[in-house]
């Protein structure tokens, strides 16, 4: 018999403020070990052994062994999309020094949600391909635009391959600083690791947040945006 998902088990494991850290630390950077998650979140690594065994068992993340090192990284796309979804309605946390201040200043400018463009670029991105026809709203959603293909076809992007991932070819993403839709999906996967590829965007050390590059405000600016 199947039954309601239990969202207060899922909401108890990321209501613990350390175990909050962890996720985020994932999120933000990545693949990381134990150590590494230990010193993000500023407690013992006994300490974040535990956290991370819950978590796991929870299926917000999974251990991958690579050679000697197990990293810890999350379970899917979904656990991104919640941490994202939950950022949207959480109370803003102020700032406790100039260095934090400056770090939430550059997620909001520009950064990756997962594995696709947010912040304010990533919401100028998104309204940028949907002047060109790239994606269309739908209800509130994104959905593929009538001259995709064409327009990514220049940057190498077949739609073909992406339409047979598992995952959603295209959806809109409501942006947790912004309150505007970014792209995400699979198509917006392979637009940022595009930019990515092409050096347009670069990220900066131990944050998701990213740098628009030289190569990259001639890029944009050729889409009609100002960075």
């Amino acid at each position: 018999m199947s039954s309601e998902p239990d969202l207060a088990a899922a909401a108890a494991l990321v209501a613990e403020p350390a175990r909050a850290e962890l996720v985020l630390a994932v999120v933000a950077d990545g693949p990381l070990t134990a150590s590494e998650l230990a010193a993000r979140a500023g407690i013992a690594r006994s300490t974040a052994s535990g956290h991370l065994s819950r978590l796991v068992e929870g299926g917000f993340l999974v251990v991958v062994a690579r050679g000697r090192n197990r990293y810890y990284e999350l379970a899917g796309a979904d656990v991104a999309e919640a941490v994202e979804a939950l950022s949207r309605v959480a109370p803003q946390r102020p700032a406790r020094s100039l260095r934090e201040a400056t770090r939430n200043d550059l997620l909001r400018e520009a950064r990756t949600c997962y594995d696709h463009l947010a912040g304010r670029l990533g919401v100028a991105f998104a309204a940028a391909l949907e002047r060109r026809g790239v994606v269309e709203r739908t209800n509130g959603d994104y959905a593929l635009g009538r001259h995709a293909a064409e327009e990514l076809a220049p940057l190498g992007i077949d739609l073909e391959p992406l339409s047979a991932q598992r995952r959603p070819l295209v959806r809109g993403c409501l942006d947790w600083s912004e309150r505007e839709l970014h792209v995400a999906g699979a198509l917006g996967a392979a637009l940022t690791a595009r930019l990515f590829e092409l050096e347009c965007i670069a990220r900066r050390d131990t944050t998701r947040s990213v740098a628009v590059t030289d190569r990259g405000s001639e890029v944009f600016a050729e889409l009609g945006l100002d960075v």
